[in-house]
């Protein structure tokens, strides 16, 4: 996934997984995925679901012609996946490249993590680890560098995003043991005792 285009299908794709949706309910939980990135407008979500009905991954519904758990006096329209779109979130859930580790689609792919299967989770935690490592030893010979040339407030937010990056890593090595755990143990999950950091944490 190298454009953000690409992110938000994804996350669209996953959020209609389970049912349809309208817009606005479509709009919160794309919000809720995608809040740490960018808060999504109307003006970003309908050319995509456009783009996306165009490409036949996605279909509009009258509620009307749904069950009727969906239906309702006031009908209106809802987007549901086709059988194309359920075929392309499982090929992108079952792939693990480089691009699903980066900053732009890393936490949607961990949203849908519940639907990925555990090797591909465990390798796209292991290329976000080698990711935020490579930015870590980056900052700190920036920091090296620059030291005498900076000032103490600079110095300081530099220090604030060190810190940041070696939360996100213990987090992740964290992630990565529970799942080599979980690969010799399929029965076990994280339990309230060990409750974890989100990526909105960092």
């Amino acid at each position: 996934m190298r454009a953000r285009s690409d992110v938000l299908e994804l996350a669209i794709l996953g959020q209609l997984q389970d049912a349809p949706l309208h817009g606005y309910e479509l709009r919160k939980r794309l919000n809720a995925t995608l809040g740490t990135v960018r808060a999504l407008s109307y003006g970003s979500l309908y050319p995509a679901l456009k783009s996306l009905t165009a490409a036949g991954l996605i279909e509009a519904v009258d509620t009307a012609d749904l069950p009727h758990a969906l239906a309702g006096k006031r009908t209106r329209i809802v987007y549901q996946l086709t059988a194309e779109g359920k075929e392309r979130l499982a090929q992108t859930l079952g792939t693990a490249d480089p691009d699903s580790w980066e900053d732009d689609s890393f936490g949607v792919r961990f949203s849908l993590f519940a639907e990925v299967d555990p090797q591909v989770r465990l390798r796209i935690l292991e290329g976000r680890r080698m990711r935020m490592l490579e930015r870590r030893e980056a900052m700190r010979e920036q920091m090296q560098r620059n030291r005498e040339r900076r000032d103490a407030w600079t110095l300081e937010l530099q220090r604030h995003g060190l810190e940041q990056i070696d939360r996100e890593v213990g987090w992740l090595e964290d992630l990565i043991t529970h799942e080599r755990n979980t690969s010799s143990h399929p029965t076990s999950t994280p339990g309230a005792q060990d409750r974890r950091r989100t990526p909105k944490e960092h």
